[in-house]
């Protein structure tokens, strides 16, 4: 089982192009796998019926009283290397079959109102901070077209079209889109290019550290959470925040689901389809607010 592990692991870097984060938590929440094989069923053959073994597994989880999402994000992660067992002709067939799934949990995503983002973003442009012109820039192109903070990450200057106002972006698997972006923040990330030294050639990345290098994830994440202390918001806001808001605030104002899927880059609706139950909360307090007889 551990090599057929790693033929998974490697058809994911290799074929699939998944990022280094998905190998990481496939490969984790696989060793756990392993490791509880190893424990109970240290003989177990790929061509045995794996659906009891899979239902303990399950039941191993439930009694360490681990969180929902992670048991579900584990269920995840074997179904689809048994899917892969699958497509190699190693199993015949999926062992959940039959098998009684924890639901997941709805949790409504964390977003700012649109004055408290509009406080945010303002911020950078009035401050003397060294990187003030960078941060105004990432922080308006975050809000501006729902990036995940990886995809931010890995923008390059030619990936910006000043013109057509998109920005290309390479989602989860590598899969490009087409993202429209504000002039506000096409502004903002001008005039920080033009405050610096840009490299202009091909694949010179759009946001440095100062060291000169690729701003990573965690130097991003840092960005937000200096620009949110000094606005002196209370409730939690992470990078995640801003593509939450981005899509809260569309449909707020009209924008039509499927919109703001394909700008999202959601391969399901339904994943799209968790905003608008955020809508629906808003127009309720709208409505309790405002109608006479609420």
């Amino acid at each position: 089982m551990e090599q057929l592990v790693q033929r998974f692991l490697l058809y994911l870097r290799a074929e699939r192009n998944a990022s280094v984060h998905t190998l990481r938590a496939y490969q984790h929440d696989l060793q756990e796998y392993l490791a509880f094989l190893q424990a109970k069923y240290p003989r177990l053959s790929p061509e045995r019926n794996h659906r009891l073994v899979i239902r303990d597994y399950l039941a191993n989880l439930h009694e360490k009283a681990i969180q929902r999402a992670t048991i579900l994000r584990a269920i995840a992660v074997l179904r689809a290397f048994y899917k892969f067992l699958i497509q190699e002709g190693i199993v015949e067939k999926t062992p959940f079959v039959g098998l009684t799934m924890p639901r997941r949990e709805q949790r409504l995503p964390n977003f700012l109102p649109e004055d408290a983002m509009k406080t945010l973003l303002d911020l950078p442009s009035h401050s003397k901070h060294k990187w003030a012109l960078r941060d105004a820039a990432l922080l308006e192109l975050l809000y501006s077209s729902g990036l995940r903070i990886h995809e931010l990450c890995q923008l390059n200057a030619q990936d910006i079209d000043p013109w057509g106002n998109m920005v290309r972006v390479f989602g989860k698997g590598g899969k490009e889109r087409m993202v429209p972006v504000g002039d506000v923040a096409l502004n903002r990330v001008h005039a920080y290019l033009e405050t610096r030294r840009y490299n202009t050639e091909r694949g010179a990345p759009l946001f440095v550290n100062p060291a000169g290098n690729r701003l990573s994830e965690r130097g991003a994440r840092l960005v937000v959470s200096r620009w949110v202390r000094r606005a002196a918001i209370r409730q939690k806001v992470s990078p995640h925040s801003f593509r939450h808001s981005f899509a809260t605030h569309l449909l707020n104002r009209g924008c039509d689901l499927r919109s703001v899927q394909e700008m999202l880059g959601h391969k399901n609706l339904v994943t799209t389809q968790t905003y608008t139950h955020v809508t629906a909360e808003h127009l309720r307090q709208v409505y309790q607010k405002a109608h006479p007889r609420a």
